[in-house]
């Protein structure tokens, strides 16, 4: 098959390289020339994401993978249309469709005939049906169903490990017709493979879920589970250290019953989705107010983590305090919705005098974050743990000099490494 997957981020170049793997010719749209240009020349444009490198230097040299910033070259022609445009929503819960539209209207000028169009960015319920589907139509000038097929076909990985993801898990599938969805199910299992997962009972691999709104709500359901489940986490973390209550015994004890599954709590959730996810759900359902509570619960753990630290050392006005970790999870060198801002802003306003430290990134890469950059070995009064880096787990007293205070907002440091010094992590009770 000829493969056009718009936007070459961190998840569609590694699906355009997972087609290319699978035998298709594969052609990549950014609008992005420098991107472009790392992907011609056989270079990753960012890193840490497994085997895409190796990837990428065997396909692109072999002509399996190119990319271009052109539509034109790219859609006409093609089998398949894959399309992974970022979607923005802000503070309100309202999303920002604009790249999303601009991509949809350049495919839709040069798309022809017989092509299956698939959107994997995750969607508020009913936008393929009501929002893509009329304006491919209105520029195209083809009819949906007869002269070429949408569907949505949710992302369902990680960053860092796309390619193992994508054979773990069932990949959703949701046309518009029952045509389009078998077109949508023929062509995923042409570019996937997937493990053997005998706990499913529907068995792994291609799953349409009969229509294109259920599998929007199916991907805004999961993930708005995982942020509900972790501020009932953060909920229960809160009282258990205001009532001499260690939250992590609790939690163990409570998971050894099948029917439990309580997540752990922590000074933040980041990342594209998990804080995103459920804004694009209360958008459909803004009486959800489970939803709501478990976001606003979530959000103010940055804030009640300085809270801790402030407790645990006294004022914090005119102290050395260093944020430890500026990415919003561990390994990934990525800051969306990272606690990083709001526990800077929260220590900025208790007076503290902030700096970042995080190993993934470099001190002008701070910088252009509007952080003053921090290097092991400095002295400093207090700090708090805000990423689960690996590295942050080897780290001791003596990288930290002069430390009086330490809120692990992760439960990745050891509290033996630190002798004499205040060590707190959420969640415990500390008399």
């Amino acid at each position: 098959m000829k493969i056009a997957v718009i936007a070459l981020g961190k998840i569609g170049l590694p699906l355009a390289v997972q087609f290319a793997d699978k035998g298709h010719e594969v052609v990549g749209v950014d609008v992005n020339q420098h991107t472009v240009d790392q992907v011609n020349a056989g270079t990753e444009p960012f890193p840490g994401e497994a085997h895409l490198q190796e990837k990428l230097s065997a396909l692109v040299p072999a002509g399996r993978l190119r990319a271009t910033t052109d539509y034109a070259d790219a859609i006409p022609g093609a089998d398949a249309v894959v399309l992974v445009v970022p979607l923005f929503v802000d503070q309100e819960a309202q999303p920002d469709f604009g790249w999303m539209d601009a991509a949809t209207r350049s495919l839709a000028e040069h798309l022809t005939a017989d092509t299956l169009v698939a959107y994997e960015t995750t969607l508020p319920v009913g936008t393929t049906r009501t929002r893509w589907k009329p304006l491919i139509e209105e520029v195209s000038g083809l009819a949906e169903g007869k002269d070429f097929h949408l569907v949505f076909s949710p992302e369902r990985v990680l960053t860092g490990r796309v390619f193992e993801d994508l054979r773990k898990y069932p990949k959703l599938v949701g046309g518009l017709s029952e045509a389009g969805a078998a077109r949508a199910v023929e062509f995923y299992n042409a570019v996937l493979d997937f493990d053997d997962r005998p706990d499913l009972a529907r068995g792994n691999g291609v799953w349409d879920l009969g229509s294109a709104e259920a599998s929007e709500l199916a991907k805004l359901a999961e993930t708005t589970y995982r942020d509900v489940n972790i501020g009932l986490a953060n909920q229960f973390a809160r009282y258990a250290a205001s009532a001499g209550i260690d939250i992590y015994q609790v939690i163990e004890a409570s998971n050894s019953q099948p029917y439990s599954h309580i997540h752990q709590p922590g000074i933040a959730v980041g990342g594209h989705c998990i804080p995103v996810y459920p804004r694009l759900y209360l958008w459909n359902d803004p009486a959800a107010t489970v939803v709501r509570a478990a976001r606003e619960a979530n959000a103010g753990m940055p804030d009640y983590t300085v809270g801790l630290l402030e407790g645990a050392h006294g004022t914090l006005d005119g102290q050395r305090v260093v944020v430890l970790g500026a990415a919003y999870r561990g390994g990934v060198k990525e800051t969306a919705f990272s606690g990083v801002f709001q526990a800077v802003t929260a220590l900025e306003s208790r007076g503290a005098i902030v700096s970042v430290h995080d190993p993934l990134y470099s001190d002008d890469e701070l910088g252009r974050l509007g952080f003053t950059p921090y290097h092991l070995g400095e002295p400093v009064d207090a700090a708090v743990v805000q990423a689960d880096h690996v590295e942050y787990r080897r780290l001791t007293s003596a990288d930290l000099p002069g430390i009086r205070t330490l809120v692990d907002g992760r439960r990745v440091t050891d509290p033996a490494a630190w002798p004499g010094v205040t060590h707190r992590v959420i969640g415990r009770s500390y008399s």
